[in-house]
């Protein structure tokens, strides 16, 4: 089973080549890796030259300007020609080399369209310590009404899933992943299954994990997207995942675990 991953990428150089490395250590080499670069003017295209002769015809890397990380994103799923599509963005990492054979043996089932998994946090600066576990274990669809959704970096769904019910809506600025699978998930209940592993290891400082300003878009965000696909829901029901969110924080600071870096 071939999986496209789509890489967006922006002045990247810091951390991509933690993201590459982290495709080529993975056990499944039936993949493509399509990074999505929206102009960069720093080292990101030396870095995908230099990885190039290790993907060899499996890396397809493209630089043109877009209109942010959703609209590369787009670019990135439009030119993808696997059977299975992710996203691993140039922050983030896989958590071990086991990743795209848990998503391809998934998959196998032709019953499934999607699964996904966790992913956890670190600081930029510390690697090797977790700040914050993100398990989609209790996720149900109901819950999209709360806000709640599954990590969408450990989210992966067949090609033609996005061809028949769209990729990212670019009108919303920082949560139009929540849309996207609020429109896949809840609202053309494509059939998904939970699978208990660490995906992606996330660094913090994301369009959307910093910041007062940033979470108050994301509410209105979420608002416009239950609103727009026609699912009831309410402020004050939105706002009860932070509660769960800082539950998340504290288990993770009270149960610390060391990730290894890929």
């Amino acid at each position: 089973m071939k999986i496209s991953i789509v890489t967006a990428t922006y002045n990247s150089g810091a951390t991509l080549a933690d993201t590459l490395r982290s495709i080529l250590a993975q056990t499944h080499t039936d993949f493509e890796v399509i990074v999505a670069d929206g102009g960069s003017t720093d080292n990101t295209a030396d870095i995908v030259r230099q990885f190039a002769p290790q993907f060899g015809e499996r890396l397809h890397w493209f630089s043109e300007p877009d209109r942010g990380l959703y609209d590369a994103m787009n670019k990135g799923i439009a030119r993808a020609t696997g059977e299975v599509v992710g996203i691993l963005n140039s922050d983030d990492f896989y958590t071990d080399e086991h990743v795209l054979a848990r998503v391809a043996d998934a998959l196998a089932d032709p019953k499934i369209d999607a699964c996904y998994g966790d992913v956890h946090y670190v600081a930029p600066g510390d690697l090797q310590t977790m700040t914050r576990y993100y398990s989609s274990r209790p996720f149900r669809p109901w819950m999209m009404r709360l806000g709640f959704m599954p990590a969408h970096p450990s989210f992966y769904c067949r090609r033609t899933c996005y061809a028949q019910h769209g990729t990212f809506d670019l009108s919303y600025t920082v949560a139009a992943d929540f849309e996207q699978l609020l429109r896949l998930i809840f609202v053309h209940k494509i059939r998904t299954v939970y699978l208990p592993a660490d995906f992606v290891t996330m660094r913090t400082g994301g369009a959307s994990t910093s910041g007062l300003k940033s979470h108050l878009a994301i509410l209105r965000d979420h608002r416009r997207a239950l609103k727009s696909n026609r699912v009831a829901s309410a402020f004050p029901l939105l706002c009860l995942r932070y509660i769960y969110k800082v539950g998340e924080v504290i288990y993770s600071r009270l149960h610390p675990k060391s990730k290894a870096h890929s």
